[in-house]
C-alpha cells in the first residue's frame, strides 16, 4: 500500500526553497510514460487543453438519476458542478431530511465525507445533526476556514503574475463581507473590533503560509470548488456518494491531482488515516466519473505549512468503497434500531451538544422514526425529495 508523504513548506511537491518553483513536481517515476505531460500541471497554461475537456465533460454529462444512469467504461456516470458563492455551503450539508410526517424523516440514502465522519465521530454527533438538526452556534474557526478557502478559490480567478500575498490579503475583507451578508449571524461572533480585526490578520497569516507551499502563479486549476457525485452499490445498499473537491488539477494527459485546503495543522505522523479517507472518498468518485484513478491527493496544512501527499490505488479505492458501503450499513441499522449511542472522545470538548449527550450528564428525547428513500441530487448539489 502506498505511504503518506510529507513534504514541509521549504521543499514542498510545488515549491522550491522559499517558495521558489521547484524543478521536480507531480510525477510519474522515472521512465514511465507521460512524465513530461504530467510535469506540465506546474506551468501556467499547461492544462487548458485538459480545462477544455473537463468543462465539456461537466455541460455533456446527463444528471444521474437513481436508476438506469449511462456508464462510462470501467465506472457510473457521475456530474461534475460548480459550487454557488460561500457561506451557502449549509444547503448542502444540512439540509439531507424532508417531513415524513409527525416523528418521522426522510433519509435519502446520500453520503458525504463530512457525515460519514460525524458517524464514525459519534452516532450522538449524527443523529443530532443530520435528523434532529438541532441549531449550533456559528464557529469561529470554521468560518475562518470557509473565508480561506473563499479567497484562495478566487485567487485563481486573476491572471497569472497578480496571485501574489498581497492580492490575496485585498480579497479577504470583501469575502468576509460578502459571508456576512449571506450568513448576518456570523456578526455576532465577536464581542468588539478588536476581537474581529485579530481573527482576520490569523486568516490573513493563513493565507501567507499557503504561499510557502506552492506559487499559484505556476498553475491553472482545472476546477476549483467542484461538487461531485457517483452512485454505488445496488438495490436497498444503493448509496449516492457526494463532495466537494477543493480544487482538482488535470494534466493534459489526462492524469488527476486532487488538492485540499486545511486551515488546521498536519495530524502528527501515523495519524493522518482520517484526512486521507476524505480524499480516497473524492478519489472514488472521480474515479467513478472519469474511469481513472487520481494520480494524486494532496492536502495543504495552512495551520502549520506542512504538505501530505498520498498517491492512490485501485485497490485503495476499493478498499475505500467497502469501507463506505460499511459505514452505511451501520447508519441503516441505527435508523432501524433508533438507536444512536454516544462515543465519548476526546473530541467531546469540541462539540456544540454536550449539553444534550448523556455522556456528558446530559439528555436527549426519543429518536424519530427514520425512513431512508433513494437519493436525487439536483445539479447544484441539493438534495430533493422523492
Amino acid at each position: 500500500m502506498p505511504e503518506a508523504r510529507r513534504e514541509p513548506a521549504e521543499e514542498s511537491a510545488l515549491t522550491g526553497p522559499a517558495g521558489r518553483p521547484a524543478e521536480q513536481n507531480l510525477s510519474e517515476p522515472p521512465g514511465e510514460q507521460g512524465l513530461s505531460e504530467v510535469e506540465g500541471l506546474s506551468e501556467v497554461g499547461a492544462l487548458s487543453v485538459a480545462l477544455a475537456e473537463e468543462n465539456a465533460l461537466a455541460e455533456g454529462v446527463p444528471s444521474v438519476a437513481p436508476e438506469g444512469e449511462p456508464v462510462r467504461p470501467g465506472a457510473p456516470s457521475a456530474v461534475l458542478s460548480p459550487v454557488p458563492a460561500i457561506g451557502s455551503d449549509a444547503r448542502y450539508e444540512e439540509e439531507p431530511l424532508f417531513d415524513a410526517g409527525p416523528g418521522v424523516v426522510k433519509l435519502p440514502a446520500a453520503l458525504s465525507p463530512s457525515r460519514a465522519g460525524d458517524f464514525q465521530q459519534c452516532p450522538l454527533l449524527f443523529r443530532l445533526r443530520v435528523l434532529d438538526k438541532v441549531p449550533e452556534p456559528p464557529n469561529a474557526a470554521a468560518t475562518k476556514g470557509t473565508l480561506v478557502h473563499a479567497v484562495l478559490e478566487r485567487l485563481f480567478d486573476l491572471p497569472a503574475g497578480r496571485r501574489t500575498p498581497g492580492e490575496a490579503v485585498e480579497l479577504l475583507r470583501p469575502q468576509w463581507e460578502r459571508l456576512l451578508a449571506e450568513r448576518p449571524e456570523l456578526g455576532g461572533l465577536f464581542p468588539d473590533e478588536a476581537e474581529r480585526a485579530a481573527w482576520l490578520a490569523e486568516a490573513e497569516r493563513l493565507l501567507g503560509t499557503y504561499f510557502t507551499l506552492e506559487d499559484p502563479n505556476r498553475l491553472e486549476p482545472a476546477k476549483r470548488e467542484l461538487f461531485v457525485r457517483a452512485p454505488m452499490g445496488e438495490g436497498d445498499d444503493r448509496l449516492l456518494l457526494r463532495g466537494f473537491v477543493d480544487r482538482l488539477d488535470v494534466a493534459p494527459n489526462g492524469l488527476l491531482r486532487v488538492v485540499d485546503y486545511k486551515t488546521g495543522k498536519a495530524p502528527p505522523p501515523g495519524y493522518e488515516e482520517k484526512s486521507l479517507f476524505q480524499m480516497k472518498f473524492y478519489a472514488l468518485v472521480l474515479w467513478k466519473v472519469r474511469g481513472v484513478v487520481p494520480k494524486r491527493l494532496q492536502l495543504l496544512f495552512l495551520g502549520n505549512g506542512e504538505v501530505l501527499t498520498y498517491d492512490p490505488t485501485e485497490a485503495d479505492l476499493v478498499a475505500a468503497e467497502r469501507r463506505i458501503a460499511s459505514i452505511w450499513a451501520a447508519i441503516r441499522k441505527a435508523a432501524a434500531e433508533q438507536r444512536w449511542d454516544p462515543k465519548p472522545s476526546k473530541l467531546c470538548g469540541w462539540c456544540s451538544f454536550r449539553a444534550l449527550c448523556p455522556a456528558q450528564g446530559g439528555e436527549v428525547g426519543p429518536a424519530p422514526e427514520v425512513r431512508v428513500v433513494p437519493a436525487i441530487v439536483d445539479k447544484e448539489g441539493a438534495l430533493t425529495p422523492r
